[in-house]
């Protein structure tokens, strides 16, 4: 599978979107208008090993709720990231068996490289 999560909104996910120049074959879903489902979380947390990998802890909403203060296990994060799509780090690339998650300039990087190889 060759598949990106992203936020059309998010003008970070767009400038990461052109910077990859993504071949045809990667499928694109917009998490706004398209929401996660939950086979596509469970193979998304089959990659990355686990829901807390993939939850945004910079999202507005991690803050507003305080959830920095209570303690979350992994089926809270799942919960939460098949609540909002917000609490989903975003872009989330899908090469294969390999995933990036989120926007880290070396996680790019990687992405990049792994996609022209």
């Amino acid at each position: 599978m060759k598949k990106v999560y992203y936020l059309k909104t998010c003008s970070t996910c767009i400038r990461i979107l052109k910077d990859l120049n993504l071949p045809s074959e990667f499928v694109l879903q917009d998490i706004k208008t398209e929401e996660i489902t939950v086979k596509q979380l469970e193979q998304m947390k089959a990659l990355s090993g686990s829901y807390e990998s993939l939850f945004s802890k910079r999202s507005k909403l991690y803050k507003e709720m305080d959830l920095k203060n209570q303690p979350l296990e992994e089926r809270d994060y799942k919960h939460y990231i098949l609540e909002h799509y917000t609490f989903l780090s975003r872009p989330v690339i899908i090469n294969g068996d390999q995933i990036f998650i989120g926007n880290s300039k070396n996680t790019v990087a990687a992405a990049k490289t792994a996609i022209l190889s």
